[in-house]
């Protein structure tokens, strides 16, 4: 992420990077493990993604990019279906390690996605928001964060700070 405009300043966008972090080092830890062919591995890994995107996600749609929407509308968009592909490949192995031969290959695409999406975030949308936003959008920020939480400090082995 850039370090010249001070968005990360903001504990709203200093919180929404340390979970990019966090995704970042379990999503390069379930590729190696989609490498070495360890399905199980990969599938656990989803899961500790998951815990930190379902309240980040909520940040994020709930808050963030309804504030950024009437501005950089394509944009916003362009970001919520990343969002859906990724969720829903994640999703898919909630219960245990999908079975689907696809799986592999579609989880590998979305880890990629991932990661475009997150300095699409970082470099793009977070300094814009820092030019964009009110007082009382990132009040709203921040009200969404205390009601959802942040799933870093309960994912294991995630890196959580």
């Amino acid at each position: 992420m850039c370090e010249y405009c001070g968005c990360r300043d903001l504990v709203t966008i200093a919180d929404l990077t340390a979970e990019h972090d966090v995704l970042v080092n379990l999503s390069g830890r379930a590729c190696r493990a989609l490498l070495a062919g360890d399905l199980h591995a990969a599938a656990d890994l989803t899961r500790a993604m998951s815990t930190v995107l379902v309240p980040h996600t909520s940040v994020e749609e709930e808050a963030l990019f309804p504030a950024m929407a009437a501005e950089f509308g394509d944009h916003v968009h362009d970001l919520l279906s990343e969002h859906r592909l990724i969720e829903g490949v994640l999703t898919e192995s909630a219960d245990g390690t999908p079975d689907d031969p696809t799986w592999p290959e579609r989880l590998e695409h979305a880890l990629s996605v991932l990661r475009e999406h997150i300095i699409k975030e970082q470099d793009g949308l977070f300094p814009a928001a820092l030019a964009t936003l009110d007082p009382t959008e990132w009040d709203h920020l921040e009200a969404v964060r205390l009601r959802v939480g942040s799933g870093v400090a309960t994912t294991v082995g995630g890196g959580a700070r």
